[in-house]
């Protein structure tokens, strides 16, 4: 069976630490923990875009793959075939018919922050994810949220904030709102499935949200 992102029944008791706060205000570092998530692991995803030259929203959809704790592999299969890996500070970017580009995470402050963040998370290392946003949790165990916004001032100059929604030790969907443009959602595991059928944007924005349910 492919690796995911929940949990295998012989690491069902590290899930518990979503526990230590179910019944109370949620803890972003307690939530962090819960998503931990040993490598190999991967998850399929949906990124929507909105655009007003748009009729409707760009879906971009692939999967999500960490081979090893130092990498991270972003696959698109629709509606282009496309492969970017960040490994020790390079970013090498693979486009079907193109040539393959090699350049250093520190001219893509954008996606530095998206190993960086993906990394934390998927390491269970709040700290480690404080280093680079502040972060505020909000909501409950059954639906909670994470604002992450960043510290450094070339990425903020860039990015307002990341939104993460989710719920028990489950992230269905990262919201990313630049300080100019549109925001990006990008919809994971189950919550990416359903957004393949969803309709508008209103439709995505709420399935993000888990107002609509997301599995």
């Amino acid at each position: 069976t492919r690796p995911g992102w929940r949990w295998p029944a012989a690491l069902l008791p590290a899930a518990m630490a979503a526990s230590t706060w179910a019944q109370g205000a949620p803890d972003s570092a307690a939530i962090v923990r819960s998503l931990a998530r040993p490598a190999p692991a991967a998850t399929a995803f949906v990124e929507v875009r909105d655009s007003p030259l748009l009729r409707e929203p760009l879906r971009v959809s692939g999967e999500y793959r960490r081979p090893d704790a130092n990498t991270l592999v972003r696959e698109v299969r629709e509606p282009y075939r496309e492969t970017t890996t960040l490994r020790e500070g390079e970013a090498v970017l693979a486009r079907e018919g193109r040539p393959e580009r090699r350049f250093a995470l520190s001219r893509a402050p954008e996606l530095a922050a998206l190993q960086g963040s993906f990394g934390a998370l998927l390491a269970g290392d709040a700290a480690a994810l404080r280093r680079h946003y502040t972060v505020d949790a909000q909501g409950s165990a059954q639906h909670w949220s994470l604002r992450l916004v960043p510290r450094d001032p070339e990425l903020a100059a860039r990015l307002r904030d990341l939104v993460l929604h989710g719920h028990g030790d489950q992230l269905h969907c990262i919201e990313n709102t630049p300080v100019k443009g549109d925001p990006r959602r990008t919809l994971m595991g189950p919550a990416a499935e359903a957004a393949t059928r969803a309709g508008d944007s209103a439709d995505i924005a709420a399935l993000c949200r888990g107002d609509a349910g997301a599995g």
